[in-house]
C-alpha cells in the first residue's frame, strides 16, 4: 500500500520560521514506512505543501477565538476527503487557549504554533498528522487477519469490521411490567441524536434502524446484594455471562444479512432494583452501562422508588432520553473505533457537536476501511482460486468470470487512487471490489457439493452400473466364444 496524505501547511505573517529551506510556497514529502508483515507494508507520503495566507484567512484568523477561527476557516477550505489544512500562528498569540499548541478543529482545519523553529514545528505536524489521519495501530487493526498473534494492541478487537451495510436496533427490556410501565420516546430521540451521525457515516455504509421493547425479559444473572449501600451489584466477570441470555431474546440478528449492532436500556426488575455495575476494581462505572466488542452496549436504567408504600402499581416510568442516548453513542463511537487516543497535554481536539464525529475522523473511518477493503478483495480472490485450483472440472460462467476481473480491476483502482491520495475514490472503488469479489466467491454455479472428484464419481456409479454390466459382459463373452467356435468348425462341400 502506498497512501498519500495531501497536507496545505499555511504561515501567517508573524509565523515564518527563519530557517525555512527556501522561500514560500514550496513543497516537501516526507515518508513512513510501516511493516504489517513480510508480505504487506504500507508507505505512507505526507505531501506538505507550504504556502502564505490569503487576505480571506487573515480576516478569518482575527477571531477571538480558536472555535470562532475554526468556523470563519471552513468555507474557505479544500473539502476534498483525507485533506488537511493546517494553519501557523506566532507562538504568542492568544486565539489559542494558554498552554495549548495544538487545536484540532471539527473539519479538517488545525491551528499550530510557530514553535522556536521549523524542527520543532515539523514534530507537531507530524503528531498532528497522525490524530487526523491514520497511525500506524489504526492501520495495522484494518489488517488484524494478517498481522502476527501478539503484535495487535488490546483494542484490536473491538472494532467492527468493514461491512457494506449494519442494522442498528434499540431494545427496552422490561423484566417486571407489573410494577413499571415504562414509556420510551425512541422514535424523536433516535431523529434528534442518533440519525445525524448516521447521516455523517452514511458514507462509509448503509444503515437501518430498528426498535422493541421485551417484557419479561431478564439478564440471567443473579446480582449480588450489598448491605453497605442497600443496592444490588453486577461485577464485572459476570457481564460475559448477560449477552447470551439477552441475546436469545432479541432474535434480531436472525435473519440479517448485515452486522447488528445492540443497544439495550434494561430496566431492573422491582425485587434487584437498585442495581449498579462494578468495574475490575470493584468501583461503580458511572455511566452504568458496558459495552460488548463487536455486538453492541448495555445500559441499566434505576427507577427511583415510590416515595409511599401505598403507591399504587405499575409506576409509570418516563425514560430520560439524553442520558441514554449519550451513553448508546459513545459505545457507537467506539464499535467504530472512533474512540480518542491519549493525546500529548498541549494538544485540544474540539467536540464534534451533534453531528457526533468530526470531519477528520471520518476520513480516519475511510482510511482504515478503505485498506481493509483491499486486504479482504485479496483474500477472497485467492481463495476463489485456491477453490478453482482443487476442483478440476467446476465450469465457470462468464457472468463469475466477469465479476472476478471486475473486481482485480476496482482493487487496483483502489490502490491507485490511495497513492495520488483521492480517499473518496479509492474507498468507493474498494466497496465495489468487494461487493465484485463477494458475487464471484458466492455465486451458486461454483458450489463445490455440484462437483466430485474422480474417485467420488467411481464410488458413486459403479455400484449402480456394475450389476447391469454382468450380464451384458457374459453375454458378449458367450458371442464371442460362439463365433470362435463357427470359425473352427469345417465348412460342408457339396
Amino acid at each position: 500500500f502506498q497512501l498519500a496524505i495531501p497536507v496545505t501547511v499555511i504561515f501567517t505573517p508573524e509565523s515564518v520560521p527563519g530557517d525555512l529551506p527556501r522561500p514560500l510556497p514550496f513543497r516537501d514529502v516526507q515518508e513512513m514506512e510501516i511493516s504489517v508483515n513480510l508480505r504487506t507494508s504500507i508507505t505512507s507520503r505526507y505531501e506538505m505543501f507550504y504556502r502564505s495566507t490569503t487576505a480571506q484567512e487573515e480576516v478569518a484568523l482575527d477571531a477571538a477565538t480558536a472555535q470562532e477561527a475554526d468556523v470563519a476557516l471552513h468555507p474557505l477550505q479544500d473539502t476534498s476527503f483525507g485533506s488537511l489544512m493546517v494553519f501557523v500562528v506566532p507562538e504568542t498569540s492568544s486565539l489559542l487557549p494558554e498552554g495549548i499548541s495544538v487545536y484540532v478543529g471539527k473539519h479538517r482545519i488545525a491551528l499550530v504554533r510557530a514553535g522556536a523553529s521549523l524542527a520543532a514545528l515539523r514534530t507537531r505536524l507530524r503528531q498532528l498528522t497522525q490524530v487526523m489521519s491514520f497511525t500506524a495501530s489504526s492501520i495495522a487493526t484494518a489488517l488484524s487477519d494478517r498481522v502476527p498473534d501478539g503484535q495487535l494492541g488490546p483494542d484490536a478487537g473491538r472494532h467492527l469490521k468493514s461491512s457494506l451495510g449494519y442494522e442498528i436496533t434499540f431494545s427496552l427490556l422490561n423484566p417486571d411490567p407489573k410494577s413499571h410501565a415504562v414509556e420510551w420516546d425512541i422514535e424523536d430521540a433516535v431523529s434528534r441524536y442518533v440519525q445525524p451521525v448516521l447521516d455523517k457515516l452514511s458514507l462509509v455504509a448503509n444503515f437501518s434502524v430498528d426498535s422493541q421493547i421485551q417484557y419479561y425479559a431478564v439478564l440471567g444473572v443473579k446480582p449480588r446484594f450489598d448491605k453497605e449501600s442497600s443496592s444490588f451489584l453486577l461485577s464485572a466477570h459476570s457481564l460475559p455471562h448477560v449477552i447470551n441470555p439477552v441475546e436469545a431474546r432479541l432474535g434480531s440478528s436472525a435473519a440479517s444479512l448485515y452486522p447488528v449492532l445492540n443497544f439495550l436500556l434494561y430496566i431492573p426488575e422491582r425485587s434487584h432494583s437498585p442495581l449498579y455495575i462494578q468495574d475490575r476494581d470493584e468501583a461503580p462505572v458511572s455511566t452504568n452501562a458496558f459495552h460488548s466488542p463487536r455486538w453492541g452496549g448495555i445500559m441499566i436504567y434505576n427507577v427511583e422508588a415510590p416515595a409511599s408504600p401505598q403507591t399504587s402499581l405499575p409506576l409509570r416510568v418516563n425514560v430520560d432520553m439524553v442520558r441514554v442516548m449519550e451513553v448508546f453513542l459513545a459505545q457507537l463511537r467506539l464499535l467504530f473505533g472512533l474512540s480518542r487516543e491519549a493525546l500529548p497535554p498541549e494538544f485540544l481536539l474540539e467536540s464534534p457537536g451533534n453531528e457526533g464525529l468530526a470531519d477528520w475522523e471520518l476520513d480516519r473511518l475511510l482510511w482504515a476501511h478503505t485498506v481493509e477493503n483491499i486486504a479482504t478483495v485479496s483474500t477472497t480472490l485467492t481463495s476463489l482460486a485456491q477453490l478453482l485450483d482443487q476442483i478440476g472440472n467446476i465450469v465457470i460462467k462468464d457472468d463469475v468470470a466477469s465479476e472476478v476481473y471486475r473486481a482485480v480491476a476496482a482493487a487496483q483502482s483502489a490502490m491507485a487512487e490511495l497513492a495520488t491520495g483521492d480517499l473518496h475514490s479509492a474507498f468507493q472503488a474498494s466497496k465495489e471490489a468487494v461487493t465484485s469479489s463477494e458475487r464471484a466467491f458466492f455465486d451458486p454455479s461454483l458450489l463445490h457439493l455440484l462437483y466430485f472428484p474422480d474417485d467420488q464419481k467411481y464410488a458413486i456409479y459403479i455400484p449402480l452400473f456394475l450389476p447391469v454390466a454382468v450380464p451384458i459382459l457374459l453375454s458378449l463373452a458367450k458371442i464371442v466364444r460362439e463365433a470362435r467356435q463357427r470359425k473352427k468348425e469345417p465348412t460342408k462341400v457339396d
